[in-house]
């Protein structure tokens, strides 16, 4: 007597083919999870723009004040190549700004974790860096080190240290107290702890303060920019806004929104790639 198979249920089928309209559920949630993290942020650009072409309909407002977004999109869609060999060069910057900055606070916040003491001397001189307006530190760096790449790497590292010395702070802390004790049991250093149990479980802060830490270094590779630079949206921005030009000016603020919505989804995909352990132990 022969049993008739579900095709469904074997991936293979008959012949090892697969039916018309089989999705596996693991695909069905990977598609679920992009598409979550896709549609929102869309919903809130047209959102934004709704509003602000209404705005200026309505208002009639010209030009050189605010432009029409049709006129923003025109602009960008005219100048593509240019917007995008500018936004590299800031992001560049900010990158590398941010990994110079977190490597140093990192490294801070390990002597930190494991020495009151050195925490309570370091941190109120951390503090005093984080409360120094970047504006007023900038047009130094570019006295000391020039127009190159240097000033700006340093002002996106100095402005985005400070989350992922708080966050690896308070990661490398945050460990449970029963898995602290097993490990010292079994006579573990403290380079094995760190490695097998106090990393494993900062991940969680290290990549909260990667979040916050990515649009403060942006933000910091723009104001260098400022001061002086001869490429990157900063100096984009500093010049329309010099010539009254607005849609320029407007197309690379939306291209700076534009990358830190991409790398925003980037982050939590990786969040959710390492951190899989983490989001289904709070669901």
């Amino acid at each position: 007597m022969s049993v008739a198979t579900d095709p469904i249920a074997e991936p293979g089928g008959p012949a090892g083919k697969r039916p018309p309209g089989y999705f596996p559920a693991a695909r069905r949630r990977l598609l679920f999870a992009a598409l979550s993290d896709i549609i929102p942020p869309l919903v809130a650009f047209a959102a934004v723009l709704a509003g602000w072409w209404a705005y200026v309909e309505i208002e009639g407002t010209p030009e050189y004040i605010v432009p029409s977004p049709f006129a923003v999109v025109d602009e960008l869609a005219a100048r593509p190549g240019f917007y995008a060999e500018e936004a590299w060069f800031t992001l560049r910057n900010a990158l590398a700004g941010l990994a110079l900055g977190s490597a140093f606070a990192l490294s801070l916040a390990v002597a930190m974790a494991h020495s009151r003491v050195i925490e309570k001397a370091i941190f109120p001189v951390a503090i005093l860096v984080k409360v120094t307006p970047i504006v007023a530190v900038a047009p130094l760096f570019t006295i000391w080190w020039g127009f190159g790449v240097a000033p700006k790497i340093v002002i996106a590292a100095l402005i985005a240290w400070f989350p992922m010395l708080v966050n690896g702070v308070v990661g490398f802390r945050s460990v449970h107290p029963a898995a602290l004790d097993f490990m010292r049991s079994v006579d573990a250093s403290r380079l094995e702890i760190f490695l097998k149990l106090r990393l494993p479980s900062s991940l969680p802060y290290l990549l909260a303060g990667i979040r916050v830490a990515l649009p403060l270094s942006i933000i910091g590779a723009v104001v260098a920019e400022w001061f002086g630079a001869a490429r990157g949206l900063g100096r984009v921005i500093q010049v329309s806004n010099a010539n009254l030009d607005l849609p320029t000016l407007f197309a690379a603020v939306l291209t700076l929104a534009i990358i830190g919505v991409v790398m925003n989804l980037a982050l939590t995909a990786i969040e959710r790639a390492l951190l899989g352990w983490h989001e289904s132990s709070l669901t």
